[in-house]
């Protein structure tokens, strides 16, 4: 994740902020829950709209969530955005936040470690090695920017690892987070995509398109932290959520979803 850019602004809504995704899970009874405002990266995306559900179904609590790369989400917090708890795509924004006093002590663990996969929304045509990616380049290849998402600095290594940075450098199509280089990719806005697995994956496994399971040496490993933020100390339902991805459920979410746990 890039440093922090600088500002003196502080942190207000708007599209900008809520960049991806706004929702929240209403409980289906109508009666007044706790809510829980949650940062999360954007490679959560569609884990998060599962945990919700169950989280609600499981406490009656609700989950109000805000999707984005960390980097952004970071300079958020920093701004003071007023979220609960940070769900990070690395271990470094969760460890800086803790440093800068905004965030509590001792709540940081690792509750997933991320895969990355070449993945193309046409059925059929990767191989199961990449060698996709040693042939000239033949249309355009989504990251997200590196600057920003965890995700991005792995696709950025892997192409590295291969040999073969320099020669897509001009095809890379820079995406401001790994939601939104999926769907490029799915939109044919490009051709491949070097994505998270959790984007496309079921059951743990390619559910659509076909895609190339990169492998975990190619890049540093993808271990995602979520923290308490200060916010969050203050509302029980926030310290709830946080024991929660701890549990079985929350795990077999995760796992489902592609995600080492």
């Amino acid at each position: 994740m890039a440093p922090a850019r600088n500002s003196s602004r502080s942190w207000t809504p708007g599209l900008a902020g809520l960049a991806l995704l706004l929702f929240a899970v209403l409980a289906a009874t109508g009666a007044a829950a706790a809510e829980v405002r949650v940062a999360a990266a954007s490679n959560l995306t569609q884990v998060m709209q599962r945990l919700a559900t169950a989280f609600r179904r499981d406490t009656g609590n609700e989950l109000v969530v805000v999707v984005d790369a960390t980097g952004r989400l970071y300079e958020q917090i920093v701004k003071g955005a007023p979220y609960d708890v940070l769900l990070s795509a690395d271990q470094e924004a969760p460890r800086r936040l803790e440093q800068q006093g905004l965030a509590r002590p001792g709540t940081r663990f690792t509750y997933a470690t991320g895969k990355l996969v070449l993945w193309t929304a046409r059925e059929g045509p990767l191989n199961g090695n990449g060698e996709v990616l040693r042939q000239p380049p033949s249309g355009r290849l989504a990251i997200a920017d590196p600057r920003d998402s965890p995700y991005g600095a792995a696709a950025v290594e892997t192409l590295r690892h291969l040999g073969v940075l320099e020669a897509w450098q001009p095809q890379l199509l820079l995406t401001p987070s790994a939601a939104q280089a999926y769907q490029d990719t799915a939109g044919g806005r490009a051709w491949l995509g070097l994505i998270a697995l959790s984007q496309v994956a079921e059951d743990g496994r390619i559910a659509r398109g076909s895609g190339w399971i990169v492998p975990p040496s190619f890049y540093p490993p993808l271990e995602q932290d979520a923290v308490l933020l200060n916010a969050g100390a203050q509302n029980p339902a926030a310290i709830t959520f946080m024991a929660y991805l701890r549990g079985n459920a929350a795990r077999a979410i995760l796992r489902a979803a592609g995600y080492g746990i």
